[in-house]
């Protein structure tokens, strides 16, 4: 979540550029930047974007397996085994 704090103005952010990525680098927090006075962009550290992507990655993962284990229990699943089976005679592969 963004603090209100780190809300900076895109003029603002270019003549202290240096002094902000310093910040993120020892808050891990993101900034954002605005222009007009509306919030447009989000400027982050590198190493905390990696991290949120890893994240969010493996949540989607879970949210899938969970999905998939739901759609089993109801019946809606096939063995792994027949599927494997369904897709090599579909698809012409040898054993």
């Amino acid at each position: 979540m963004i603090d209100l704090r780190d809300i900076h103005s895109l003029s603002e952010f270019q003549r202290n550029a240096k002094e902000f990525i310093k910040q993120m680098k020892q808050s891990k927090s993101p900034l954002a930047l605005t222009i007009n006075g509306k919030a447009e962009l989000i400027v982050q550290d590198a190493g905390s974007y990696q991290e949120m992507r890893e994240r969010l990655e493996r949540a989607e993962a879970l949210a899938a397996i969970r999905q998939g284990m739901e759609e089993f229990a109801r019946g809606e699943g096939q063995d792994a085994r027949e599927a494997l089976d369904a897709l090599r005679q579909k698809h012409g592969i040898p054993r």
